[in-house]
């Protein structure tokens, strides 16, 4: 019996060391798994932090790449502020008041004022008529001229150096070259009465405008020439070449083709002379001075007499008007360019 106790004693020791064995590599094995779920977790907490820290860093580079740019921009909008934005907002406010001392409120009292003057009515009106004369005109002999001068004719050298010449003369040496041409006992009015022609007063006279539409047009149809040959060497030759093979003659290659690529240049060489007919004032003051012939009479005659007298509401009123007049234009040569040419630009 006492030996079969001993046996049942070392067999229970036995079994409790092995027991406490097993717990052990069971607990040893649980923190293992425990220690790899932690490194796990740890592991994903250092990429959360490292893609925050490479979020952060490419946000603080974005900033500062932000403020690098406006602080390049700042230059050129002080410029846009200083001298565009801030005067348009003067001119405004003098246009709505009585005077710039009581700087009472009277509404569009200004611009009624303004639209009843004789002498608006009568700048407003030859300016019109110069700019619905003169604009088109240069846009299509400058048209005309590149379309020349890109069919190969000789003497193409010559010829561009020829109508790019006025735009080297100084003004002054343009207005003393017309004076000749035009005066009374001028070089026109002699070949004129050579052949039998009455003696004109070309700038006293109802064909004054005509003179300062032949100066517009000698002035500007050599830039707008080099736009459009710019713009007509730029069309695809390959479409050109299977018009042809198509039968399509010159004249429906130019319509269908041609203007088709040419649109946006029409578009700009247009805006171009409309802002150079408002500029023609230059050469009619040096000619005429202030109070030419009444058909010369343009609007910057009119804003700088009524400059010269100190009426700024009169002065702001008539600006703003012909500011406005100028934007409808401008959205109206838009909206055609863009429904003539979206196709091509699209």
């Amino acid at each position: 019996m006492e030996k079969f106790k001993k046996i049942s004693e070392k067999v229970s020791e036995k079994s409790g060391k092995l027991n406490r064995f097993l717990r052990r590599n069971a607990a040893g094995q649980t923190s293992e798994k425990g220690s790899v779920v932690n490194r796990i977790k740890n592991n994903s907490t250092l990429d959360k932090i490292k893609k925050n820290w490479k979020r952060g860093r490419s946000t603080k580079k974005a900033i500062r790449e932000t403020a690098v740019s406006w602080a390049f921009l700042l230059p050129s909008l002080m410029g846009v502020l200083t001298f565009f934005v801030i005067p348009f907002c003067v001119v405004v406010f003098y246009a709505v008041v009585n005077n710039p001392i009581q700087k009472e409120f009277v509404g569009m009292f200004n611009f009624e004022r303004v639209f009843t003057n004789n002498a608006f009515r009568q700048a407003a009106s030859n300016t019109f008529m110069f700019s619905i004369i003169a604009v088109p005109l240069a846009v299509a002999l400058s048209l005309f001229l590149a379309v020349v001068m890109e069919s190969g004719i000789p003497f193409k050298s010559q010829f561009r150096s020829f109508f790019l010449s006025p735009m080297m003369v100084p003004i002054a040496s343009i207005v003393l070259i017309w004076q000749v041409l035009f005066h009374f006992n001028g070089i026109v009015n002699v070949i004129g009465m050579y052949f039998g022609g009455p003696k004109i007063d070309w700038l006293k006279s109802d064909k004054a405008q005509i003179v300062i539409v032949v100066l517009f047009l000698w002035k500007n149809l050599g830039y707008n020439m080099i736009l459009f040959m710019a713009a007509l060497s730029s069309v695809p030759k390959d479409l050109i070449e299977v018009a042809r093979l198509e039968s399509a003659t010159d004249s429906q290659i130019f319509w269908t083709i041609k203007m088709r690529y040419l649109s946006s240049t029409v578009l700009f060489v247009t805006i171009m002379s409309l802002i150079n007919s408002f500029k023609v004032f230059r050469e009619i003051y040096l000619l005429t001075g202030d109070y030419p012939y009444k058909t010369l009479y343009m609007m910057q005659h009119f804003m700088n007499n009524t400059f010269a007298s100190v009426d700024y509401q009169k002065l702001s009123a008539s600006a703003i008007m012909m500011a406005l007049v100028i934007v409808v234009l401008m959205l109206i040569m838009f909206l055609t360019e863009n429904r003539y040419g979206k196709d091509i630009e699209g």
